[in-house]
């Protein structure tokens, strides 16, 4: 399970981004701040896998913040979730190795992403040598010539693609969950949360969320008929 904390001034942001992260089974919210100060002084102590920070807060920022992290030599990955959207800001941050930056009022889908984005770098990073295609999908490159429909995502194999877009048009009545899915066309969870972000980018399906599980509510799947005409 991947350590979460969240960095965060504006109590209704921090309880949306942590009822997001908590909504993920394999993410747990280790720790809770309202300024960066108070962040880096836990850090100092402890550790985490992700970071989910915003840029303008009292005391110490996120610029300032992540600034210390890296010098404390600290290997976190980290989401900005903020309104700054300034090319200053932005070019620091990206120096600062974010990555991700979503811009408030943000969406539970984007966030989402995000967070399946952060887990694919996590199981990539797990290798002891890389392929080319690893590379190319942890730095983010897109190689090979564009495929005969349309150039698909970073990393993404089109071969994959049609597995799940396929399975999923042949229930196109029936809901899923990406760990259903990913049982049925055998393959990892986490890329199966990655395809399932792609597909509902191109709104070739559509997701929900069901909170009738019993326990933490899941997002859920189905195949937009509508995509077809």
């Amino acid at each position: 399970m991947y350590q979460v904390i969240i960095i965060e001034d504006d109590p209704m942001v921090a309880s949306i981004n942590r009822q997001y992260v908590e909504l993920n089974k394999y993410l747990k919210v280790t720790g809770q701040f309202c300024n960066g100060k108070e962040a880096l002084d836990y850090l100092k102590n402890h550790t985490a896998d992700l970071a989910i920070m915003d840029v303008y807060m009292p005391v110490m920022g996120g610029v300032e913040l992540l600034t210390e992290i890296r010098k404390l030599q600290k290997h976190i990955d980290v989401i900005m979730v903020t309104a700054a959207t300034d090319v200053s800001h932005v070019k620091q941050l990206l120096g600062l190795g974010v990555i991700d930056y979503l811009v408030k009022p943000f969406e539970y889908v984007r966030f989402n992403h995000a967070l399946a984005r952060f887990m694919e770098h996590q199981e990539l990073l797990r290798q002891e040598t890389f392929s080319q295609q690893q590379l190319d999908s942890l730095f983010e490159l897109s190689t090979g010539p564009p495929s005969r429909q349309e150039v698909l995502q970073k990393g993404l194999q089109e071969k994959t693609l049609h597995t799940i877009l396929s399975y999923m048009k042949e229930h196109p009545a029936d809901t899923f969950t990406s760990e259903m899915v990913a049982e049925e066309v055998h393959l990892s969870r986490v890329t199966v949360r990655r395809y399932m972000n792609y597909l509902l980018d191109k709104k070739q399906i559509v997701s929900d969320i069901d909170y009738a599980t019993g326990g933490r509510p899941s997002i859920i799947y189905r195949y937009n008929r509508v995509g077809d005409r």
